[in-house]
């Protein structure tokens, strides 16, 4: 099993269970999913190329859609509603 695909496959993993837990406990797990992610995305491309690491970069995004929304949203100064 190569490196990038055993991180990878930890990553996912991380990332099922975060998604099962209640919302309000997901955003410390969650955050630091996301902040790894680029050097998760960034190492997959190393070993395998640009166009896989494009697809990471896909599937990243349709993962994370909200929270990235929320931060956006954020950095405008905007004030979005929190899920409860």
């Amino acid at each position: 099993m190569s490196p990038s695909l055993l991180i990878a496959s930890l990553w996912v993993l991380a990332a099922s269970i975060v998604a099962l837990l209640p919302m309000r406990r997901q955003y410390i797990p969650g955050v630091t999913l996301l902040i790894l992610a680029p050097a998760v995305i960034g190492f997959i491309g190393y070993q395998h190329g640009w166009l896989v690491a494009l697809g990471g970069v896909l599937a990243l995004g349709s993962m994370f859609r909200r929270p990235l929304r929320y931060g956006i949203a954020r950095l405008r100064g905007q004030n979005p509603e929190v899920p409860k």
